[in-house]
């Protein structure tokens, strides 16, 4: 499928995978509008790749949409990747059996709606926008990726709400996919693993900690990289014969229990 001259809309594209990902569709012709709800990083990336940056909680429909408009302003609405989501860890209950000390049940529910939640609304309201878009000869109008984990599949203890709610995007990829068939639109989810992104923060000690982390990968041990991801994103919006198919980036890993 051909991008160039299109726009795209990147959710957690002011850092990490997402930032690597609207880098490199701007680099192959893309206009990208940068969405997260980090403004300084959020300008900055999109200010540096001549895009344009929007504030919005994936959650939030309203937000969302004019995240969409913004992107259809600089051109047809091509590609969408939902890189934002957030991460928690706890155990389902407390040491000492009291209710009071059971996994936070708010937090639980917050995870879920940004996670899972915020990705079904914006491939909704993306595949919405897609659907106008004049077909190609394919009859292609659009494609989006989704972020899940390797968390969806290997869940580790204190896991519960975030593999939760990375299963719940598996979970959609194929109905998705059936659904947007129709409308000429393609999805595809990538579950990357253990990939190198601020999270781990910096320094000697980060780096340590990294290259520990990298000795459990398969092949080749060390961790993964943004680019590694975008790579990945780019082949699956471009390639029109890849559909409702859940990828795995994750060097071979299988994560133990913890």
């Amino acid at each position: 499928m051909e991008i160039t001259g299109s726009s795209s809309v990147i959710t957690g594209g002011a850092s990490g995978l997402g930032e690597a990902t609207a880098r490199l569709l701007a680099s192959k012709g893309q206009h990208v509008v940068v969405v997260d709800m980090n403004d300084e990083k959020g300008e900055a990336v999109a200010k540096d790749i001549g895009g344009v940056f929007v504030h919005a909680d994936v959650s939030d429909p309203d937000q969302v949409i004019a995240a969409v408009d913004a992107a259809k302003e600089m051109g047809p609405l091509k590609t969408m990747v939902t890189a934002a989501g957030i991460g928690y860890a706890t155990r389902t209950i407390g040491r000492d059996g009291q209710y009071e000390s059971a996994h936070d049940l708010d937090i639980y529910k917050k995870v879920i709606e940004v996670n899972l939640v915020g990705t079904f609304n914006c491939v909704r309201l993306g595949a919405s926008a897609m659907s106008l878009n004049e077909a190609d000869d394919d009859g292609a109008k659009g494609a989006i990726v989704t972020v899940t984990s390797v968390a969806a599949f290997d869940g580790q203890i204190g896991q519960a709400a975030y593999s939760s709610s990375k299963g719940g995007v598996v979970g959609m990829t194929l109905p998705v996919a059936r659904d947007l068939s129709a409308a000429g639109i393609r999805i595809n989810c990538i579950a990357p693993g253990l990939i190198d992104t601020p999270i781990y923060g910096e320094g000697e000690a980060s780096e340590a900690f990294k290259a520990n982390l990298g000795q459990s990968v398969l092949f080749p041990k060390r961790l993964g990289t943004s680019d590694e991801f975008a790579s990945m994103a780019a082949e699956l919006l471009t390639n029109s014969y890849m559909n409702a198919h859940v990828v795995r980036v994750d060097g071979g890993i299988r994560m133990p229990p913890k």
